[in-house]
């Protein structure tokens, strides 16, 4: 259980550099170490490491063939193939995929699949992330070519013409053989996504924490953080946050600047990047796991603010003047380095700087870069304060503009004024919550805070049908796509034993159609 916290605490520090508070909360996939160990075929046959690296030659642009191909890396275990079974694909979503080959093992749902089913795994990394890029920069031209749509045809484009690595690894196609697509948080949406738009493609998919509903004003995030954080932490954040927005509204700039100095954040400028960073410490809240302990950061930082002198407080927190001193306390000796190291505090959290190499740079594997032109295109999901008469655990200073500016900070080419995404058109195209698609299995947590974008929001009451079966354990973000999540949190192991059983159920109805 302690790789799964190590790997938190790491995935924590490798994000913590971002000074973008939409990137911090990315929906991604958790990532934890590789196995190493050898495998071998079920005939005892010794096999390539899974860290080995394969290239397929995928279309720069599906709607426009003649650009010719660019090298897209994918990573394959057949540990448990046996001819017959499943191939089962993956995209590990908007992330260097170099990292996440435990996903090709039973360590992960994928592997259990394929052990189950006698199935061979494959990883492959989306475009425009790592080191699969149709064009060697990331500037807006290049990036005209990151859409979902591409996205679902490169998957569609993988399983009808890849001649893969193992042994009859020619004769597998579609129609072949059954293919089974998976994905979690946006690789799920992406999942979810090409059932609808490419039927028959894939037999059976599995969609873990898929956030189908693509939303602009994505205040539901915190949701469930407020709903599942210790009651005394949400009061006291509360607090903090109603007396920012309310000293805000009435113009009180001496008031913000002794509130910015009691966080060692005096120097920060503008008072929605103030108000952004107070949303860092909820952002920590998406990578805690069921084997998790009280050292996350997330569980810190509600220590710093409830326990004193070895005593918690009530539900009711400890009171404003409280939260203020601890929480500023908090930052001053803890989570300022945490977040950024030797940079002063401006150039750390200051979103207004245009010319911070943050906004210029377009070297390719940076997957910052590459998430924010889909955010501010397509999906949006920016986090910001609720709406008036909800409780508020973060500043309502924040709203969709916020965001929507910092779009043409990175890409002024493409944007001349802060464009708002498409996420209706995106949910028209691939039908987000009104998604129905046969022998799709989804699986969310109550815990994850991207489940409001989720088939298990709040208020949908989606029904749960053998042909599409919703699942929802205790979990957090993705949880039930590890394996090891299951031992721990028996709720999720319901989710993944359905998940299994499902797809036993529907591979035995597939029929070779080629």
């Amino acid at each position: 259980m302690m790789w799964a916290l190590a790997s938190l605490l790491l995935a924590g520090l490798a994000r913590a550099a971002a000074p973008n508070a939409m990137l911090r909360g990315m929906p991604s996939l958790p990532k934890f170490p590789v196995p190493e160990r050898s495998i071998t075929s079920p005939n005892g046959t010794a096999l390539p490491p899974i860290t080995t690296v394969y290239h397929f030659d995928q279309l720069i642009d599906h709607n426009n063939p003649d650009l010719g191909t660019f090298q897209q890396r994918y990573w394959m275990n057949w540990e448990f193939y046996e001819p017959g079974g499943p191939i089962i694909l993956m995209t590990p979503g908007e992330a260097d995929a170099d990292g996440y080959e435990a996903y090709t093992t039973n360590e992960t749902i994928n592997g259990l699949i394929a052990q189950q089913q006698n199935g061979a795994a494959i990883l492959i990394e989306h475009r425009f992330f790592g080191y699969s890029n149709p064009y060697d920069n990331l500037t807006s031209q290049s990036l005209t070519l990151l859409t979902i749509q591409q996205a679902i045809d490169d998957l569609e484009y993988f399983a009808n013409t890849a001649d893969l690595p193992m042994p009859g690894g020619d004769a597998v196609k579609p129609g072949q053989a059954p293919w089974i697509l998976i994905g979690g948080s946006y690789s799920g949406a992406l999942t979810g996504w090409t059932m609808v738009n490419k039927p028959g493609l894939f037999w059976a998919a599995y969609a873990s924490s898929a956030v189908v509903e693509a939303i602009t004003d994505y205040y539901g995030y915190f949701t469930p953080i407020r709903d599942y954080m210790p009651q005394n932490c949400s009061s006291d954040v509360e607090a903090v946050i109603a007396y920012l927005d309310g000293m805000y509204a009435a113009n009180d700039t001496a008031g913000i600047q002794t509130l910015k100095e009691a966080f060692g954040l005096g120097d920060v400028v503008h008072v929605d990047d103030f108000a952004s960073a107070l949303q860092y410490n909820l952002f920590d809240w998406q990578s805690l796991q069921p084997d998790v302990g009280p050292g996350a950061m997330f569980f810190e930082f509600c220590d710093a603010l409830e326990v004193k002198d070895g005593v918690s407080a009530g539900p009711q927190g400890w009171g404003l003047d409280n939260a203020i001193y601890s929480w500023g306390n908090f930052w001053n000796t803890t989570y300022y380095d945490y977040v950024c190291g030797d940079e002063d505090a401006e150039t750390c959290l200051g979103t207004y700087d245009t010319s911070q190499s943050y906004w210029t740079n377009v070297t390719i594997n940076n997957a910052e870069r590459s998430w924010f032109w889909m955010v501010c295109n397509q999906v949006g999901w920016y986090q910001v304060g609720p709406p008036e008469g909800q409780p508020a655990i973060v500043s309502r200073i924040l709203q969709p503009i916020y965001e929507e500016r910092q779009c043409v900070n990175m890409f002024p080419q493409a944007f001349a004024y802060p464009p708002q995404p498409t996420t209706a058109q995106t949910d028209m195209m691939y039908d987000g919550w009104n998604m129905t698609v046969p022998r799709l299995f989804f699986a969310n947590g109550l815990r994850d805070p991207w489940r409001e974008a989720t088939v298990s929001a709040d208020g949908l009451n989606k029904p749960n049908t053998t042909s599409m079966p919703i699942y929802e354990g205790d979990g957090f973000h993705c949880s039930d796509l590890i394996t090891e999540n299951g031992i721990v949190d028996s709720t999720i192991a319901v989710v993944q034993e359905a998940g299994l059983m499902y797809m036993k159920e529907w591979l035995a109805e597939w029929t070779p159609s080629a």
